[in-house]
């Protein structure tokens, strides 16, 4: 019997990360001494806050690690709702309502577990990050996509959702900031399609993980603040990692409808157990002290909004390369169908040949398109601009 028949049905169709991918080969690149470009960095470059870190280190000195109640500290869970009830303006949030995980990807994991059955129809935007699909057929369910260019501002439409929903239908994936396009769905846009989604009867499942990354003065808006229907059909889910830069902590969060948050506490009881326990600490400090927290963000935000104009700009000349202005997040999706290449052709070829590292399209839905982050530092950025202007010369010659 082949090594590859014995593995489960989940284990055979999941498909490997390809944004872990290329950060992988890029590292690899550099241990052997290359002179590597790395756009493909889904993480701010940027230290944890002091503030934060000293709170999980007096937390260790004080001998809190030990388990922690599977869905999280309570004076975590108080804190996030609060925060959900305050700036994000969901009214009667409980803390029975919030989920401490360990990280955003298993909050959308354990959100997915909680309401798909096997057969059930997941409906995914695309271009969409690249572990929802697999997240859904791990659940026994069916992701089904529906594609938005750059022509739609990378959005769908009410219309395209209400067209997409079938008796299978139990959930629509909604993700604003985007990752990868940067895209943000205005207060109307949003509330249009929740309201399509209440009327279906349907769950939305709402990434929150970048709702502070944002530029150009644009506003977030979370889909549970429309009503409260909208809040019995709305899952939640966000983390700390990209807004306090603690990525390497495994720190997510969820917020649902109290028999769902039930649910998701349970499968996480019987999976992970519970978020580490410290690193709850460093969370709690980081919500308990606001206005620290945000200062930071700001700070962070200075810094990628120049190099994001300082990015869009130089993809912007070089000819051949059509890239819109992202508002949120830390990634610009610019299209390349222009060259004659696959984006997994030309993600490798300019990964060999000029050492740059980024992210094909392909693995977010959407062919023709590369993902480049800018959570990187100016000096990468403008050599890598360089090598990409070059590269994309030599194609077009």
């Amino acid at each position: 019997m082949s090594q590859q028949a014995k593995l489960s049905t989940w284990a055979s169709n999941i498909a490997p990360s390809p944004t872990l991918a290329v950060d992988a080969k890029a590292k690899e690149l550099k241990a052997a001494g290359e002179d590597v470009c790395g756009f493909g960095a889904g993480e701010p470059d940027f230290d944890t806050p002091d503030f934060i870190k000293d709170a999980c280190i007096q937390a260790l000195n004080e001998g809190k690690t030990k388990y922690a109640p599977a869905p999280g500290i309570p004076a975590l869970r108080s804190a996030l709702a609060e925060k959900y009830r305050n700036d994000n303006g969901v009214a009667g949030v409980d803390p029975s309502q919030i989920i401490v995980s360990p990280g955003g990807k298993y909050s959308c994991y354990l959100a997915i577990l909680a309401v798909v059955s096997p057969g059930d129809e997941v409906i995914i935007p695309a271009p969409y990050w690249v572990s929802y699909p697999e997240m859904v057929k791990l659940s026994g369910g069916t992701p089904k996509s529906i594609f938005a260019g750059a022509d739609a501002e990378f959005k769908i439409t009410p219309d395209q959702l209400r067209e997409a929903i079938t008796p299978k239908t139990r959930m629509v994936i909604i993700n604003s900031p985007s990752n990868p396009t940067g895209a943000i769905y205005s207060p109307a846009e949003l509330e249009a399609l929740t309201q399509v989604a209440v009327e279906a009867g349907i769950y939305i499942m709402s990434d929150e993980i970048y709702e502070y990354l944002l530029y150009d003065g644009v506003k977030h808006i979370s889909p549970a603040s429309f009503s409260p229907e909208a809040a019995d059909h709305v899952i939640t889910v966000s983390g700390f990692s990209k807004t306090f830069s603690m990525t390497g902590w495994r720190l997510g969060t969820l917020m649902a409808p109290p028999a769902i948050a039930k649910a998701v506490a349970n499968i996480q009881s019987q999976t992970s157990s519970n978020a580490t326990t410290f690193a709850q600490y460093g969370a709690l400090a980081a919500m308990e002290n606001w206005d620290q927290s945000m200062a930071a963000v700001n700070e962070m935000l200075t810094v990628f909004d120049r190099r994001r104009l300082r990015l869009l700009e130089g993809l912007r000349s070089i000819e051949g390369v059509q890239c819109p202005r992202a508002q949120g997040a830390f990634y610009l999706f610019p299209n390349i169908d222009t060259f004659g290449l696959s984006a997994n052709d030309f993600a490798a070829k300019i990964l060999d040949e000029e050492k740059v590292a980024l992210v094909p399209g392909e693995g977010f839905g959407a062919p023709g398109y590369v993902r480049l982050s800018y959570a990187i530092s100016d000096e990468v950025i403008e050599k890598g601009l360089e090598r990409l202007s070059r590269f994309c010369a030599g194609l077009k010659a």
